[in-house]
Parts: C-alpha cells; structure tokens; sequence
C-alpha cells in the first residue's frame, strides 16, 4: 500500500487575488458587469455609461469615474454573434424537426428574430465589458498605470 503524506509548510499564505498585491482596492467584478449590462457606470451604478446606442460617456455625470478608456472593440458584437447563435440556430432545427414549416415561414420568422436579439443584446453585452475591464484595472483604468497608448509604428519613421 503506498502511504501520501502531505507537506503543509509548502502553502504560503499569499493573497489570491493580483490587486492585494499591488495594494489596490479589490473591485467586485460581477456587480461591475451588472451594473454595466443595465447601461449603469460600474462604478457607483448610478451615472449612464452610454450616450446614445453604443458610444459611452466620457466620464461618469455621478461619480465623475472616467470611461474613455474603455477598449470593448469588436468583442460586443463577437460575443453577440456567439449568443444569438446559440439561441436561434436550437429553436431552428427544433422547429424544423417538429413542424417542418415552408421556407418562407422559417425566413419570416428567424430573420427577423435574429435582428431583434442581436439589437437587444448588443448593449447590455459592451456594457458588461466595460464593466469588467474597469473592475480588473484594464487599459486605462488603472490609475497607476501610464498612458495605454498604441505602439508608435517602427515602419512609420522610414522614408
């Protein structure tokens, strides 16, 4: 029989998250993403994060937190996609095996409703991002970190 012992002495006591390390406040990463998926600024949930559809707010009208950083880019509509996908194309070869509609019924039907979730979701999806780049310190939410400039283009300075 093999005998397991255990060496308690190798765990360290270190904090499991990297912000008590850099002695920065933790900041609650599910009810940022709350808060940015109701189109709330994630960091009193008070103040409107967006101005207009999709454009964000400079900067919190409540709190004064400063959104601009934010870089959600094309991951809104990449995870909307993914979503909408996951939702139409079930009830679509459900519907087809059950009830084997015209195909004018399917185009009808799932078109439109592909365009009504893609519209519904596509906010509440950026503002979930935004909400956890700001909690998790990205870009230019960290206050310590410097400009989160791109990198000049080394190609750029040859003529």
């Amino acid at each position: 029989m093999v005998s397991i012992e255990y060496r308690t002495d190798l765990i360290s006591d270190a904090p499991e998250d990297d912000h008590a390390l850099s002695g920065k406040p933790a900041r609650p990463v599910w009810r940022s993403i709350l808060r940015g998926m109701r189109g709330k600024c994630p960091a009193c949930g008070e103040g409107r994060l967006f101005d207009g559809f999709l454009g964000t707010q400079t900067a919190c009208e409540h709190c004064g937190e400063e959104l601009h950083h934010q870089r959600a880019d094309d991951a809104p509509p990449y995870f909307t996609i993914t979503i909408v996908g996951h939702i139409i194309i079930p009830a679509l070869l459900a519907v087809e095996m059950i009830y084997r509609p015209a195909l004018w019924i399917h185009m009808a039907l799932w078109i439109p409703l592909t365009l009504i979730l893609s519209f519904a979701l596509m906010r509440p999806v950026k503002g979930a991002l935004i909400g956890l780049q700001w909690a998790l310190y990205m870009h230019g939410f960290d206050p310590d970190a410097g400009d989160d400039l791109p990198e000049p283009d080394p190609a750029a300075s040859i003529k």
